[in-house]
C-alpha cells in the first residue's frame, strides 16, 4: 500500500498485521454462530458495554421473553428493566422493539429471517440498515457471525485501531470505514482480523493510554513514534 496523504510512513501490510495478531492473541475465531434474528439483537445489546454485561442482559431477556413472539409484545418499560445489567436499556428497549415490529410487518406476521442465509450479502445489509437504529457495523457482525460471510465489521475498537495503523484515509468516518478495510483486506482474513483488533484495542491500543510499548505491532505503526514521544514528555493522553 501507497503512503496516506500528508504521511511519509506506509501503512502495514494487513497480511502481517494477521499475522502478528495471531501469533499473539492466539487463534482468532469468530464468536458462536448465531440465528440472523439473534445475533442482530445481541449485537443491538452489545452497544456501549462490554461482553459481560452484554450477555447478562440478553440471557435475562430471553429468560423473561422465551421467544421471539413474546419479546415483540412486551412493554418497553418492562423490556428495559430485563435488560438493565447491559446498560443504556431505555435506549436499547425501545430500539429492540422497534426492530422487532418492523421486521414482523416486512415478513407477513412471522420473525424468522433465515431466508439470509441464502441471500445475497448486498441484499441482506440492505434489509437490515433499513431497519430502525441499525447501522453498518450491527449489519456487518450479523453478516459475519451469523452468517460466516467475509466482512469486516468496525467497531471503535477496530476503526480505533485502524486509523492509528494508517488504514484509514483522515478524516474516515466509522460508516465509510467499512468499505476501506474490506478494499484493503482480503476476503479470507477479515472476520479474523476484526476478533484480532478488537482484542488489541481493548487489551493494548486504548482510547486514553495505549500501551505501545507491549504493541506486537509497534514497528509497523506510523502513529506509535508520536504517542511514545508523548508519554516521555508526560502526556500520556493519545490522539
Amino acid at each position: 500500500m501507497s503512503p496516506r496523504p500528508g504521511s511519509a510512513v506506509p501503512p502495514p501490510d494487513v497480511r502481517e498485521v494477521h499475522r502478528r495478531l495471531r501469533a499473539r492473541f492466539g487463534p482468532l475465531d469468530a464468536p458462536l454462530q448465531r440465528e440472523p434474528l439473534e445475533e442482530l439483537v445481541l449485537t443491538i445489546l452489545s452497544q456501549n458495554t462490554n461482553d459481560v454485561n452484554r450477555d447478562r442482559a440478553f440471557d435475562a431477556m430471553r429468560s423473561r421473553y422465551p421467544t421471539w413472539e413474546v419479546l415483540a409484545s412486551a412493554s418497553p418499560g418492562d423490556l428495559a428493566e430485563a435488560i438493565k445489567p447491559g446498560g443504556l436499556s431505555n435506549i436499547k428497549a425501545p430500539r429492540i422493539l422497534a426492530v422487532l415490529h418492523e421486521i414482523r410487518d416486512r415478513e407477513g406476521g412471522s420473525l424468522d429471517l433465515g431466508w439470509m442465509r441464502t441471500a445475497h450479502s448486498n441484499r441482506v445489509l440492505a434489509y437490515l440498515t433499513s431497519l430502525p437504529g441499525v447501522g453498518p457495523k450491527t449489519a456487518a457482525c450479523v453478516l459475519a457471525f451469523s452468517l460466516r460471510r467475509p466482512v469486516i465489521p468496525v467497531d471503535t475498537h477496530v476503526f480505533r485501531v485502524a486509523g492509528r495503523l494508517g488504514l484509514l484515509p483522515p478524516r474516515t468516518d466509522p460508516e465509510r470505514a467499512h468499505a476501506v478495510l474490506e478494499a484493503a483486506v482480503p476476503p479470507r482474513l477479515r472476520v479474523s482480523l476484526h476478533v484480532g483488533m478488537i482484542r488489541l484495542g481493548r487489551e493494548i491500543c486504548r482510547a486514553g493510554r495505549p500501551q505501545c510499548e507491549r504493541c506486537p505491532l509497534q514497528d509497523l505503526c506510523p502513529t506509535a513514534p508520536t504517542i511514545l514521544g508523548r508519554v516521555r514528555l508526560g502526556k500520556v493522553g493519545a490522539r
